[in-house]
């Protein structure tokens, strides 16, 4: 008899990776330094353009969900010897980068980069600007929390050239936002929104969390309902990762108002049936977009990327990235700085980088990373065109993976054939065990692996 999709979620529920990097994070080390990573920046690499992105840690409150490198403040004056780091680091970097390169994306997040003031938003670009050459049609783009946000800070943002915003939404429930510190109004939420269509902004984007303490199936319909009316152009909705021991504030959410499998199942039902409904295209994992829009066409095109910001259109970039705990990558490095805001800005001080640690991959990284992605991206793999592309013959590299991979065929998560691997619609939920099959480290070192959020 078939499982249903919810015993399929209690059977993946395991932890594991997000694939926002192959190798992921917790294998960059400290051996990976600011040597290494000038030497990185050196690599002659003509053909691949830039993608920045400035890491803004300041927040005017602590939402207890969150998730990333943050510190909740109310005093500005911290901002002026961030914002010189940046500069500084901005310079060291920009000095050994080719200067002929262009900057295809660029992209600030946070904490909340809007906690900057519009004078300040201007300046921060300019810097940037200042540093590298930006092409004329850049995707340019900022996350921002609705609250404590201003007219002023959007029209900063439009006269710098952004030309994309990701709205933090969440959940419009006032019982779920009082659990997780996060209180905003929907009268908030469409004034944001018509202020950043009145701008002109060409893409709009909100982020909605699934998961949340006190969420319930009928609650987050409502978020839906309310959303689909908005008609942004993209959702990004993530699963809650709930990992106090990582992030201590997490403790502040009572584990006992988190949703059961049951709701957590309900709700992603919700999600797919509803956006469906109102015309988005499910990308995979967590994200949606109108069918217009050019993540769709480049998952069509199989051009589709994942990096740490999530599904991009711009596999053929370098990420060059700026701020406390920022993570850069190379066609073959990633490197990631200090995470401490006081000492980011006294190693950039000292010697213009940050390097906290990295890695350099090997050829095997690279070609695992290569069918994570392609799984995730393009929801197949092509064993002959991917053999053909790396030099290998694919059944044999990766005979541990097709092993892995059949009980998956065998649940209906993907169809196996002698030249392929395909992902089914119900396997969609499980992008993450399915790119687990091909993750070498996670088999090496089972014994001490690190600890990830669930995957259901």
């Amino acid at each position: 008899m078939a499982s249903t999709t919810l015993e399929l979620l209690q059977k993946y529920s395991v932890p594991g990776p997000r694939y926002t990097s192959y190798p992921t994070a917790p294998y960059f080390h400290t051996g990976f330094g600011a040597a290494e990573w000038t030497e990185a920046l050196a690599v002659p690499a003509a053909d691949r353009g830039l993608s920045l992105y400035a890491h803004i840690p300041f927040c005017d409150s602590l939402c207890y969900y969150c998730g990333c490198n943050m510190v909740a403040t109310r005093d500005y004056s911290k901002t002026e010897p961030y914002l010189a780091a940046l500069d500084q680091e901005m310079a060291r970097t920009a000095a050994r980068v080719d200067p002929t390169r262009v900057v295809r994306q660029l992209h600030w997040g946070g904490g909340t980069p809007t906690y900057l003031n519009p004078d300040d938003i201007r300046r921060l670009m300019d810097m940037m600007r200042r540093h590298f050459t930006l092409a004329p049609d850049a995707e340019i783009s900022c996350e921002v929390d609705p609250r404590e946000l201003t007219y002023e800070h959007l029209a900063a943002l439009r006269e710098s050239g952004f030309n994309r915003v990701s709205f933090g939404v969440q959940d419009m429930d006032p019982d779920v936002q009082q659990a997780v510190n996060r209180i905003q109004s929907e009268f908030l939420i469409r004034q944001v929104l018509d202020w950043s269509r009145e701008l002109g902004f060409s893409s709009i984007n909100l982020d909605l969390i699934v998961g949340l303490p006190k969420q319930t199936v009928d609650s987050f319909r409502r978020t839906l309902e309310r959303v689909s009316v908005w008609a942004p152009d993209r959702l990004a909705v993530f699963a809650y990762a709930h990992v106090p021991w990582m992030k201590k504030h997490q403790k502040l959410i009572n584990e006992a108002d988190l949703p059961d499998s049951a709701t957590r199942l309900g709700l992603q039902q919700a999600v797919n049936e509803m956006l469906g409904a109102a015309g988005y295209v499910n990308i995979g994992l967590d994200h949606f977009a109108r069918p217009d829009d050019e993540l769709v066409r480049a998952q069509q095109n199989k051009t589709l990327w994942r990096n740490f910001q999530g599904y991009t259109t711009h596999k053929d970039c370098d990420i060059l990235a700026f701020g406390a705990s920022s993570i850069s990558q190379t066609a073959d490095v990633y490197m990631q700085n200090e995470k401490s805001l006081k000492r980011y800005q006294e190693r950039v001080a000292a010697t213009g980088f940050a390097v906290e640690r990295g890695l350099k991959l090997t050829r095997d990284d690279q070609i695992r990373r290569d069918a994570i992605t392609r799984v995730m991206c393009d929801l197949e793999l092509d064993f002959t065109a991917f053999g053909a592309e790396w030099d290998i013959a694919f059944t044999d590299y990766f005979a541990d993976a097709l092993a892995d991979l059949r009980p998956l065929a065998e649940d209906g998560l993907v169809e196996t054939a002698a030249d392929r691997v395909s992902v089914t619609p119900s396997g969609r939920l499980f992008l993450r065990n399915i790119g687990m099959c091909f993750d070498r480290y996670l088999r090496d070192a089972a014994s001490d692996q690190p600890r990830y959020s669930r995957t259901a």
